[in-house]
Formats: structure tokens, C-alpha cells, sequence
């Protein structure tokens, strides 16, 4: 597999005269990639031949980007853990994060991240990236994660994410029982005092909104559905405790402490997005994982 992602055209005649460097900017390649381009060991072609960015297009030009190889980062060594892997095509990876497995490497955590599964996982397909994640959980937060392969790839989803584009749905045991049907929490999340974990919703912090549905009440908890307008750090488990209904083994944020389920229970169901290349409307979906069926059939 080629270390070095590409992309290419064929201009028609909407873009003739354009500049190379002006077709690029509409297609969304930043100018630190092709600062990378220039400088790190890429190269930019039409019809074969190297040109620069002031090259004007014609008609019938097949134009190529071609990108500088990437390597993981110091802190990212490849490991040999399993991945549930949804869905993979040349741009992107979805997989089903289990609880218990950070995202990318901690001072607690050095190893067994998902970022470390990926690195793995490229050496094993000979394939030479960085893990881009896209869609970050907490560690005993379960469910779906969004990789890109590339940097590039990374790029689109980040200005996808800033307009709202890419859609993630969670569910949740919320300690109690919450009596409205549906509702919107919007309060602004900062850091609680001088602690680098622990959020709490406070004035000064950053805007904040979730929408939360309630899909069953049971007599210690409801189960509910929630959809993010934006994805601050812990925002579904600060904005339910703020709502009177910390989620069952949240122990950081009030939740009561269960037998059956070792951590906060939460779990990211569903993602959606249009496809930055492919152009089509891809949705993926994860079950609920064991831990959390068995606290739903105990009922207690």
C-alpha cells in the first residue's frame, strides 16, 4: 500500500485559467499542506510533469496532489490490540471503541490507546500514517470513533465538524427519573477550579448544547438518547448531572455507583456524515456493548 496519499482531476471547462493554487483553496487543501507539499516531500502534477501552484489550468489537465509521507508521532508506538473495525476504505475508519481504552496515550495510560491499535494495525497493511482521530470518547466511553487515514482527510471532517456536518447520537443511563419526554441543555462547560479532568458547567466557560430523548424510565433511572450541537470535553456526562441526573457509575460527576456496570454508562450509538470524497451519506451504527445490556436486564 502507498505511504503517500493523492489525490487527482481531470478540469473541464469551469475551470480553465484557473490557477493551480485557486482550484486547490476551493477544493479545501490548506496552504500548510501545500507548504508540506513543497517543502516535506510532495509534489504537484499535470499531466505528469511537476509544475507549481501558479501553473494555469486547461481543459482536459489532469492535475495530482500528491502528499508527503506521514509518520507516527514519538508518543504513538504500534501495538498489536484487537480493533472492531464498522467500516474502511482508502480515506477513512470507523470502529467501535470498547470502554476501558483510551483514545490516544495518557501519562496514566501510555499503552493500549486506540491510537496505538491504529498504528499497529497500519504497520501490519504496510501502510505509513499517523492515527488522525476524528471523533474522540473518553476512555469508559463506548462506541463509535471516527479515523481519517490522512492528514488531509482530517482537514475536511475538522471543517466538517465546525459547520455541524458530522452527527454522532449516544445513549445513556441517567440516574432517576427524568419526567419530560425530551429537552435541550445549553450552559457553558469550563474546568472546575484547577483540576485538568473534572468540567462543570460555569459563566465563563465555552458554549455548550445537548438534546437529550427519553427512550425507557425505569424506577432508579432513565434510559435516554442524546445528540450533540457541540463536543465539549465530557459535555453529555457535565450537562446531565447539571440536569439533576448524573449517569449511573459516573463517580467524577455524582452518579451512583453500580455492581454491574464499572463506569460511566455511556455509549455512542450512531454517526453520520456525507462522505468528504465519495460524496454520499454514510451512517453507522454500534449496539449497545454487554456491560450495559446486562445493567438493562437487571432493572434495578
Amino acid at each position: 500500500m502507498s505511504s503517500q496519499f493523492q489525490l487527482n482531476w481531470v478540469m473541464d471547462d469551469s475551470n480553465a485559467g484557473l490557477l493551480i493554487k485557486d482550484f486547490l483553496k476551493n477544493e479545501e487543501i490548506s496552504r500548510t499542506a501545500l507548504t508540506d507539499i513543497k517543502f516535506k516531500g510532495g509534489s504537484i502534477l499535470v499531466n505528469g510533469e511537476a509544475v507549481n501552484v501558479r501553473y494555469k489550468l486547461q481543459t482536459g489537465d489532469e492535475l495530482t496532489v500528491i502528499f508527503p509521507p506521514e509518520t507516527p508521532s514519538e508518543g504513538a508506538k504500534g501495538e498489536d490490540v484487537p480493533l472492531s473495525i464498522l467500516f474502511e476504505d482508502e480515506f477513512i475508519l470507523v470502529v467501535n471503541k470498547p470502554a476501558e481504552m483510551n483514545t490516544i496515550p495518557s501519562r496514566e495510560h501510555p499503552s493500549g490507546s486506540l491510537a496505538n491499535a491504529l498504528v499497529g494495525y497500519y504497520d501490519k497493511l504496510g501502510f505509513c500514517s499517523a492515527p488522525h482521530i476524528v471523533t474522540r470518547l473518553d476512555r469508559n466511553t463506548s462506541g463509535i470513533v471516527l479515523v481519517a487515514k490522512h492528514r488531509h482527510v482530517h482537514h475536511l471532517f475538522s471543517l466538517m465538524q465546525r459547520k455541524g456536518l458530522v452527527h454522532r447520537t449516544y445513549e445513556a443511563f441517567a440516574s432517576g427519573v427524568i419526567l419530560e419526554t425530551s429537552g435541550t441543555i445549553t450552559a457553558p462547560i469550563g474546568r472546575n477550579g484547577d483540576s485538568i479532568i473534572e468540567r462543570e458547567v460555569r459563566d465563563d466557560g465555552q458554549y455548550a448544547c445537548t438534546h437529550y430523548r427519553v427512550l425507557q424510565r425505569h424506577h432508579s433511572f432513565t434510559r435516554v438518547e442524546l445528540r450533540l450541537e457541540t463536543g465539549r470535553t465530557h459535555q453529555i456526562r457535565v450537562h446531565m448531572a447539571f440536569l439533576g441526573h448524573p449517569l449511573v457509575g459516573d463517580d467524577l460527576y455524582g452518579g451512583p455507583i453500580s455492581t454491574v456496570i464499572q463506569r460511566q454508562a455511556l455509549h455512542c450509538k450512531k454517526i453520520n456524515f456525507i462522505h468528504p470524497f465519495l460524496r454520499e451519506e454514510m451512517t453507522f451504527t454500534a449496539s449497545l456493548p454487554s456491560d450495559m445490556e446486562k445493567f438493562l436486564e437487571a432493572d434495578v
